[in-house]
């Protein structure tokens, strides 16, 4: 499963995000597209919402709550960008930030929710999705301690939704070097959980698509990557995204490399027998 995000690269526009669901679905021939939702005076406080913009060249607010309002969707356009994508035969899915941010989403039944890892100890939220959220949850561990995964996880099955579970591999960084990407990660909590939940993705924030591949052959079967039109537009998530050729490239790779990851189904294939006849010698010596 590839999921492009959008997160919130749609600047505040609706006609930008039916643009990238287009791209995504059409073009790149993603799995799923993904947005965010937010409801910022609950999620921040008064001091938080009020401060400048760390960065102010990427903020679209005097303040940052007022930068993250500006690209806040609310519950109807939502449900237009359900419909969209559906129009487009791509399934919809949203990040939850906060309890009425996933209140507001159950409601549009998308087939996965995904809490940040931001919020992935948020376990009020986490209580709500369980007992009112029937699809799947997806879970990102980064920026979290080994101790708050297990806890995650151990939450999650003694709700009775492990098998609804998907975890990804993940360092919270925008863009992250690859020397941090922590790829092994995947192996770990395939170790550690594989067994416990539905599933163990990959979460990327790097450059290229390289190191998705290499996730693919480690076992990760969901994967995750920022997307947008345009690398160099304002906002910080721009610069660790792909755009629609990059999208569409690790679309086609994971795919067909995908294919490959097996053993062959005999010793010597029929695609082998052929050249073995011409070009294999002293079979017999």
């Amino acid at each position: 499963m590839l999921i492009a995000e959008v997160g919130c690269n749609h600047k505040g526009e609706m006609e930008i995000a039916h643009e990238l669901i287009k791209m995504a679905s059409v073009f790149c021939q993603v799995d799923v597209i993904k947005f965010q939702k937010r409801t910022n005076r609950e999620l921040l406080s008064p001091q938080e919402y009020d401060r400048p913009h760390p960065n102010p060249h990427n903020s679209y607010g005097e303040t940052y709550g007022q930068h993250r309002d500006f690209l806040e969707f609310d519950v109807n356009q939502h449900r237009q960008l359900k419909e969209w994508c559906e129009h487009f035969e791509v399934e919809y899915s949203t990040s939850v930030w906060d309890l009425t941010a996933a209140q507001e989403m159950v409601q549009l039944s998308p087939k996965l929710l995904k809490v940040p890892s931001a919020c992935n100890v948020d376990f009020e939220m986490a209580g709500f999705l369980c007992d009112s959220f029937a699809g799947e949850i997806h879970v990102s561990m980064g920026m979290s301690t080994r101790a708050e995964e297990s806890k995650i996880v151990e939450f999650y099955e003694k709700k009775g939704r492990g098998k609804d579970l998907v975890i990804y591999a993940c360092t919270s960084g925008y863009p992250v070097p690859f020397e941090d990407l922590g790829l092994y990660e995947i192996r770990r909590l395939i170790e550690d959980y594989g067994t416990n939940v539905k599933a163990v993705g990959f979460s990327g924030h790097h450059l290229g698509i390289a190191a998705d591949i290499a996730a693919l052959a480690l076992g990760a079967t969901v994967f995750e990557r920022h997307f947008t039109l345009d690398r160099t537009w304002r906002g910080t998530d721009h610069a660790a995204s792909l755009e629609p050729d990059g999208m569409r490239r690790l679309a086609r790779d994971l795919r067909s490399v995908g294919k490959g990851l097996t053993y062959k189904s005999e010793e010597i294939l029929p695609i082998e027998k052929v050249q073995r006849e011409k070009l294999k010698r002293k079979v017999n010596g």
